[in-house]
C-alpha cells in the first residue's frame, strides 16, 4: 500500500517536472521574441528621429531660401 502511494507521488512529481520544463521552454522563447521586438522598436525610433532631423533640415533650408 505504501509503495503504491510512493509510486503515485513520484508519478505526479514527474508530471509536474514535465510541465515545468514545458513552461521554461516557452518562457525562453518569449524572452527571445520580446528581445527581438525591443530591438525593432529601437530601430524604428532611430529611423523616426532621423526622419524628424531631415524634415527640420529641409524646413531650415526652405526658410533660408525665402
Amino acid at each position: 500500500m505504501i509503495e503504491n502511494v510512493e509510486n503515485l507521488i513520484l508519478e505526479h512529481l514527474r508530471g509536474l517536472r514535465a510541465s515545468l520544463d514545458t513552461i521554461a521552454g516557452k518562457i525562453d522563447t518569449l524572452t527571445l521574441r520580446v528581445g527581438s521586438l525591443e530591438e525593432h522598436v529601437a530601430g524604428l525610433r532611430r529611423d523616426l528621429a532621423l526622419i524628424h532631423g531631415d524634415i527640420a533640415a529641409t524646413n531650415q533650408t526652405f526658410d533660408a531660401a525665402f
